[in-house]
């Protein structure tokens, strides 16, 4: 790992490390945006072990700060959901660009990563979907079961088939190596 990619992703880790909101990882607890921050990298190592180093940055910093940014700030519904998604993933851009900066980053080496945390190009840009690949994967891991226990089989059968839709076919292959309900299991490989 060169330098100036270290301190970058340490950079992300400190800006994480404030938020007040908490998730237990096992027998600890720590900041939920920088454990996020973590998980996405973990699981990027795995899935892409020949990741470029603005792509690990670009994993990494995707939720930065994620807290200043709360979805009650938005209206409800399909609309606020969006505007929100949209206004994040700006900040979350321009946040990570500032922290590359400040090590040395081209400003064409930062747009490139707000490229991908904006997630511009999935499906025609490899490391846009593998980004979207191994956020899909992470929620699937660690914030399926939360998020499931609070919805009707039918519905969360729709969400799971929505995410899978977003992932390529190897994403598709990755979660389906996760601990997930055998019933939503077609909801991932369509049928098949």
């Amino acid at each position: 790992m060169s330098t100036r990619l270290e301190a970058v992703l340490n950079r992300i880790d400190d800006a994480n490390s404030a938020d007040p909101n908490v998730e237990q990882d096992g027998l600890q607890e720590a900041p939920a945006a920088l454990l996020y921050g973590q998980r996405m990298s973990n699981v990027l190592a795995g899935f892409e072990t020949g990741a470029g180093e603005l792509l690990q940055i670009a994993v990494r910093g995707q939720h930065i700060e994620r807290w200043k940014r709360p979805r009650k700030d938005y209206p409800q519904g399909r609309v606020g959901y969006l505007e929100w998604r949209r206004d994040a993933a700006r900040y979350h851009a321009v946040r990570v660009g500032e922290l590359m900066r400040l090590e040395g980053y081209s400003d064409e080496e930062c747009e490139r990563v707000g490229v991908l945390i904006r997630k511009k190009g999935i499906k025609s840009d490899a490391e846009a979907q593998t980004l979207e690949d191994v956020a899909c994967l992470v929620f699937m891991r660690w914030y399926f079961s939360p998020f499931a226990s609070a919805r009707p089989a039918d519905e969360l059968f729709r969400i799971v088939e929505k995410t899978a839709r977003k992932m390529s076919s190897a994403g598709r292959d990755a979660a389906l190596q996760l601990p997930l309900p055998a019933e939503l299991v077609p909801a991932i490989t369509g049928g098949e």
